[in-house]
């Protein structure tokens, strides 16, 4: 798989707009990690652990940069700044190891400010939502337990794509699965990767930072609209009258 180097700040950036000034949405599609689950900390807590067994002395400081991208890639390249090259089958081995490290850690995992209410609204009203992350599935069903929703969500997870982030893959099941245009799809997310995908998908982007990404940089990666949290977003929804 091809990647990119971490968004510069020229490297899709948008002229800004205001949020009420996005298309309505037909559906909206939502990242996990960092987006709607605090588990920002945790990943790379697990990154470092897993590299630290591989003898490679990664950067802690590196890895939010990285989050949200091929964990094989991101692999790859966290170790060539440390000053190792690896090949695909040690970077699938920390890719794995660093999965299995988060599951263990990853005891008690936490809504982000305004999560469980505003999928919750979004359920109540009818409203079409999808969770599409790069998460695998033993993954994403103890994050999405931690949401305490009133009804399982869909979910489109990396087990239902070939190519992770920033290509559009993952986006594109989802909105085909929820039967609508990927024009018509907001994608918020957190990492400049969710941006980059969204902007690829032809979705509309809407970084939230809620992660480690700073709203420059969303912006930078494509974003349409950076906001501090999912109530900015849950605030506009009301306004617009798609939620009460």
């Amino acid at each position: 798989m091809s990647h990119s180097n971490p968004p510069s700040e020229s490297s899709t950036a948008r002229p800004p707009v205001a949020l009420p000034d996005l298309p309505e949405p037909q559906a909206i599609l939502f990242d996990l990690d960092g987006t709607l689950v605090d588990t920002v900390a945790l990943r790379v807590a697990a990154w470092v652990e897993a590299f630290g067994r591989f003898d490679i002395p990664v950067d802690r400081e590196l890895l939010p940069a990285y989050m949200g991208s091929d964990g094989r890639w991101l692999a790859r390249e966290l170790a060539r700044a440390a000053g190792r090259e690896i090949d695909w089958a040690t970077s699938d081995e920390i890719d794995r190891l660093s999965g299995s490290l988060f599951d263990k850690l990853n005891k008690a995992p936490q809504p982000l400010p305004g999560a469980t209410e505003l999928l919750t609204a979004l359920e109540g009203e009818g409203r079409t939502f999808c969770i599409a992350t790069a998460s695998q599935p033993g993954q994403v069903e103890a994050n999405v337990k931690a949401l305490r929703l009133p009804a399982p969500p869909r979910i489109v997870d990396a087990s239902h794509v070939e190519n992770a982030k920033p290509e559009p893959d993952l986006l594109l099941a989802a909105a085909a699965q929820l039967g609508v245009a990927p024009e018509g799809c907001w994608y918020v997310g957190d990492s400049s990767w969710d941006m980059m995908a969204s902007v690829r998908a032809g979705t509309v982007a809407v970084g939230v930072t809620t992660g480690a990404t700073s709203a420059e940089t969303l912006l930078a990666a494509g974003a349409a609209v950076a906001v501090q949290g999912l109530p900015v977003l849950a605030a506009e929804l009301q306004r617009r009258g798609l939620l009460r």
